[in-house]
């Protein structure tokens, strides 16, 4: 019951005074750049995933069973799909000439997964959750130009590419590698501590 925040600044300050405290590790100011796109970026992509999965919620909603009977609701098939429906085709026979040949399902079983029934409302939030995953993959593709410039700008190209050497790292990763730890390894006395800023 002794400790208190004032007693703690206190510590600190003579800590600090008696040079007993090392500096917390900061980036340069390029790295920080890059992290900061690459952060927002996995937050733009957790906004798309969201989204896509409000599409799968608003078809169950009108009894469309299309995400038992393909395997990604993002394919060629089940978008041309949903595109007719949301123009307004509810024809189901209409809507199985869009099976692509190779797909596994059968034809009985895509017209059986189409029958449900799709309202006004539910067309305009497709239309409305459709156009806002365009925007959303527009801003993407502007993070990652933005990345690429990152990158050049700090001259960290030849470690991205070193660190795709590493199986399991594409070129994506290692920006997300370099953006949170940075290329200077003198910053962290061994790898345990790399490891815990990490």
């Amino acid at each position: 019951g002794q400790k208190t925040d004032k007693k703690d600044s206190r510590w600190i300050t003579k800590l600090l005074l008696s040079g007993l405290l090392k500096g917390s590790f900061i980036p340069p100011k390029g790295i920080r750049e890059l992290r900061d796109l690459t952060r927002y970026k996995r937050k733009v992509i957790e906004q798309v995933s969201s989204e896509k999965n409000r599409i799968h919620k608003l078809l169950e909603d009108a009894n469309i069973k299309l995400s038992s009977v393909v395997s990604n609701l993002n394919g060629a098939t089940a978008t041309k799909i949903i595109d007719a429906m949301i123009a307004g085709e509810e024809d189901v026979k209409e809507l199985v000439k869009l099976r692509h040949g190779k797909m596994q399902t059968s034809v009985e079983e895509l017209a059986a997964s189409l029958k449900g029934k799709l309202t006004e409302h539910h067309r305009f939030m497709l239309q409305t959750v459709k156009a806002s995953i365009e925007s959303k993959q527009e801003i993407i593709a502007k993070i990652d130009e933005q990345i690429d410039k990152q990158l050049t700008n700090c001259e960290l190209e030849l470690d991205a590419e070193l660190l795709t050497t590493i199986p399991g790292v594409g070129k994506e990763g290692a920006a997300y590698i370099l953006a949170e730890i940075g290329n200077n390894m003198d910053q962290f006395p061994n790898e345990q501590h790399l490891a815990s800023w990490a």
